[in-house]
C-alpha cells in the first residue's frame, strides 16, 4: 500500500470514528420529549454524524478503487482503538488498561494481515 493510500484509509478511519462520537453525543441530547423524528430532525450531532459517514464512505470507496479489500480492510480495525480514545478526550469516559492491551493486540493483527504490501 502506498503512502498516499495509507493517509486516505487513515483519514477513513478516522472519520468513521468522529463519526461515531458524533453519534454517542447525538444519542445523550434526544431527551425524550416529543415525538422521536422531531428529536432526530432537530439534533445537530445527528446531522453532523451523517454527514461525516457520508463523506467517510466516499473516501473509502476512493481506497477500494486502489487497493484489494483484504489490505484495505484491517484498518477499519483501527476505529476500535480510536473511538475509546476519542471517547475519553471528548466525553470523559474512563480508559482501562484492557483498551491498551487490546489496542496493542488490533495494531499486532492489522500487520500481521496486511504485512508489507
Amino acid at each position: 500500500m502506498s503512502f498516499p493510500l495509507f493517509l486516505l484509509t487513515l483519514t477513513t478511519v478516522i472519520g468513521l470514528s468522529v463519526g461515531q462520537i458524533l453519534f454517542k453525543l447525538a444519542a445523550v441530547a434526544m431527551n425524550g420529549d416529543g415525538p422521536l423524528w422531531l428529536s432526530i430532525g432537530r439534533n445537530l450531532y445527528l446531522l453532523s454524524a451523517l454527514v461525516v459517514y457520508g463523506l467517510s464512505t466516499a473516501l473509502w470507496i476512493a481506497v477500494l478503487r486502489q487497493a484489494p479489500l483484504r489490505l484495505a480492510y484491517p484498518f477499519v480495525a483501527m476505529a476500535f482503538v480510536l473511538v475509546p480514545i476519542l471517547g475519553h478526550w471528548f466525553l470523559g469516559e474512563p480508559l482501562r488498561w484492557q483498551t491498551f492491551v487490546g489496542a496493542g493486540l488490533i495494531g499486532a493483527g492489522i500487520w500481521i494481515s496486511v504485512g508489507t504490501e
